[in-house]
C-alpha cells in the first residue's frame, strides 16, 4: 500500500521513544495518518481510522496466535498485569479455537500411528477396583 501512496511506513524499533515499550513517536503516527488519508482520498472503499494503539492490539493477538509465551508477551507489551494482556489486548475468534483443536487432533493421530507402528497398545492402569 505504501508504494502507491507516496510514502513508506517505518516499522523498525526506532518507532519507540527512548526504547520504552509502547510509546510510539509522533512521526510514526503522522506517517500512518498520512497514508490512510491518501488512501481514502483515492479509493471509494474507505479504510477505518487506524491508530498505533490498534496496531498494539493486532501485534498482541498475532503473537498469541503464533504461540508466544503469555508472560513474555506481557513484558513486551509493558503491562504489569497479565489480565490486561490476555483479556484486553488479545482478540481470538472461533477460527483460532478450531485451528488449535485441529492441531490437537493431528498430534493425537500421530501418537496413535506411532504406537501402532511400534506394536504397542496404550497401557492402562486401573487405580480403583469397582465393587
Amino acid at each position: 500500500m505504501s508504494n502507491y501512496l507516496g510514502g513508506t511506513l517505518s516499522c523498525s524499533p526506532s518507532i519507540y521513544e527512548d526504547n520504552a515499550v509502547g510509546k510510539v513517536t509522533d512521526e510514526f503516527f503522522m506517517q500512518l495518518s498520512h497514508m490512510l488519508k491518501r488512501y481514502n482520498d483515492i479509493y471509494r472503499v474507505q479504510m477505518p481510522n487506524i491508530t498505533p494503539h490498534v496496531c498494539r492490539h493486532t501485534y498482541c493477538s498475532n503473537q498469541v496466535k503464533a504461540g508466544m509465551n503469555p508472560k513474555t508477551l506481557q513484558y513486551l507489551m509493558g503491562h504489569s498485569d497479565i489480565g490486561v494482556t490476555l483479556n484486553t489486548y488479545t482478540h481470538l475468534g472461533l477460527e483460532d479455537v478450531a485451528e488449535v483443536l485441529r492441531r490437537i487432533e493431528e498430534a493425537e493421530a500421530a501418537r496413535r500411528e506411532k504406537e501402532k507402528i511400534a506394536g504397542k497398545t496404550k497401557d492402562t492402569q486401573k487405580l480403583f477396583k469397582v465393587i
